[in-house]
C-alpha cells in the first residue's frame, strides 16, 4: 500500500502575486496525515483556512480563485501542481496575502522549494479515486474534456489559438517522472494586446517581462514598444520580436503554451482533494473549465464513495 506524505521541514517563498501586484510570503509547513492541502490566511484576525477544493472556487479568471468566510486565495494553480506532481498529500500553506507568489510565472521555484524541504512518509494509507468510466465534458468544436480508465494519471492537452504565434500545439504528461523537467519550467503566457486591457480590468499587476512569455502577432510597432517601455519601465530600443515572442523571455520548448496549460491542469485537477488515476485528454482547457471538471469529479467521489486504496 502506498502511504500518504507530508513535508520534511517548512519552506518559504515570496514575491508578488501576478494580479495584486502585492508582496507575499508563502510558507509551505508539514501537515497532519488526512489534512490534505490548507492555506492559512495569517494576516487576517482570526486566521481563516481555506481547504483546497472545487467547492471553494469563486472565481476563474486569468487564474484559479478559493474563496471562504470572505477570504479569498488566489492563483494558486502552479503550487498546487508542484505540489501534486512531487506527491505531496498533506501540507498547510500559511500565506500573509490573497494570491500566491507568482515568482517566475512557472511551477518550477515551487518544485525546487519542496524538494529542498524534503518529502516525508505518513502512515496512513494514500487514497486514489479510480475513473472507472469514460467521463466527457464541454463540446468537442470548443472547450472539451474526457477521462478515461488508466491505471495512472495521464494527461494529453491540445491548445489553438486564432494567432500566428502559437497556433495549434498539443502537450502530453505519460507520468509525474517527467514533471520536473518537461512541464514543471514551462511559463505563463500573454499577449501583447492584452496587457493593457487587463490592467485596466485590475490584473496582471504583477506582471513582469521576465515572468511570462508574451506573444506578438506582428512586427513590434514603436508606438507598442514606447507603450510596453513605459509600464514596465525598460528601453523601448530593447523590445524585439523573435519568432512571434518578445525578446524578454525566452521559450523553452516550441509548445511551451501546451505545456503550460497542461501544468495549470495538473494543479487545478487536484481541487477534486484526492489523487486520481486515469487518462485526462483536455482541449482548449481553461482555469474555468479545469475547477468545473474538478468540481464534477469531486461530486462523483462524494456520491460514489469511489475511493480505492491502490497497492
Amino acid at each position: 500500500m502506498e502511504k500518504q506524505t507530508t513535508l520534511q521541514s517548512n519552506t518559504t517563498l515570496s514575491g508578488p502575486g501576478l494580479h495584486t501586484g502585492k508582496f507575499v510570503t508563502a510558507t509551505l509547513c508539514p501537515a497532519a496525515e488526512n489534512s490534505g492541502i490548507v492555506f492559512r490566511r495569517t494576516d487576517l484576525s482570526p486566521a481563516i483556512e481555506i481547504a483546497a477544493l472545487a467547492d471553494k472556487v469563486s472565481d476563474t479568471a486569468r487564474g484559479t480563485t478559493l474563496c471562504h468566510e470572505g477570504a479569498k486565495i488566489a492563483t494558486l494553480e502552479h503550487l498546487m501542481a508542484a505540489l501534486h506532481a512531487l506527491g505531496v498529500d498533506n501540507v498547510l500553506v500559511e500565506i500573509d496575502g490573497e494570491e500566491v507568489p507568482i515568482l517566475d510565472g512557472s511551477a518550477r521555484p515551487w518544485v525546487e522549494a519542496i524538494k529542498k524541504a524534503g518529502i516525508k512518509t505518513l502512515d496512513a494509507e494514500r487514497e486514489y479515486y479510480k475513473i472507472t468510466e469514460t467521463i466527457v465534458a464541454g463540446s468537442p468544436d470548443a472547450t472539451w474534456y474526457k477521462a478515461e480508465p488508466a491505471d495512472d494519471f495521464q494527461v494529453k492537452a491540445y491548445i489553438e489559438f486564432p494567432s500566428q504565434a502559437i497556433g495549434k500545439q498539443e502537450a502530453e504528461l505519460t507520468s509525474f517522472e517527467g514533471f520536473e523537467n518537461e512541464i514543471a519550467p514551462c511559463r505563463t503566457f500573454v499577449f501583447l494586446h492584452e496587457i493593457a486591457p487587463l490592467l485596466e480590468n485590475n490584473l496582471i499587476k504583477g506582471g513582469a517581462l521576465d515572468n511570462a512569455l508574451v506573444f506578438v502577432d506582428h512586427a513590434l510597432e514603436p508606438a507598442q514598444a514606447e507603450k510596453l517601455a513605459k509600464i514596465y519601465n525598460t528601453d523601448p530600443s530593447s523590445l524585439r520580436v523573435n519568432n512571434g515572442v518578445l525578446n524578454t523571455v525566452e521559450p523553452y520548448f516550441p509548445n511551451e503554451p501546451a505545456r503550460h496549460k497542461l501544468l495549470d491542469f495538473v494543479g487545478d485537477i487536484l481541487l477534486t482533494g484526492v489523487r486520481l488515476k486515469g487518462h485526462f485528454i483536455i482541449k482548449c482547457p481553461s482555469h474555468k473549465a479545469n475547477t468545473m471538471f474538478a468540481n464534477m469529479i469531486l461530486g462523483m467521489i462524494k456520491t460514489q464513495n469511489n475511493i480505492q486504496y491502490i497497492d
